[in-house]
């Protein structure tokens, strides 16, 4: 069974960066087009990020310029660089293939911007 375990996540304050990392069990992550997801508080979880096998990225406008995903097909890695954090960036963000699987859906890793 698949695992996604997310890290990095943590208190910033606005402007500042955190590196996100998902780590995906098994050896199908090289065909799969994953992608980074939040969910803040009294909203639905979104999709901000998307890495496709074929080496394609897309991008929420709402971090489009700030944010980028990069992924490590020999370490089973996607990882999520973002930079001029916001308050309004503050959330559980959560990794997962697109479209999302239910069952692989793991405990996220929060993210809070604020001074």
């Amino acid at each position: 069974q698949v695992q996604l375990v997310e890290s990095g996540g943590g208190l910033v304050q606005p402007g500042g960066s955190l590196r996100l990392s998902c780590v995906v069990s098994g050896s199908i992550f090289s065909i799969l087009n994953m992608g980074w997801y939040r969910q803040a508080p009294g909203k639905e979880r979104e999709l901000v990020a998307l890495s496709t096998s074929g080496g394609s990225t897309n991008y929420a406008d709402s971090v489009k310029g700030r944010f980028t995903i990069t992924r490590d097909n020999a370490k089973n890695t996607l990882y999520l660089q973002m930079n001029s954090l916001k308050p309004e960036d503050t959330a559980v963000y959560y990794c997962n293939q697109d479209p999302p699987y239910d069952s692989w859906w793991g405990p996220g890793t929060q993210v809070t911007v604020s001074s």
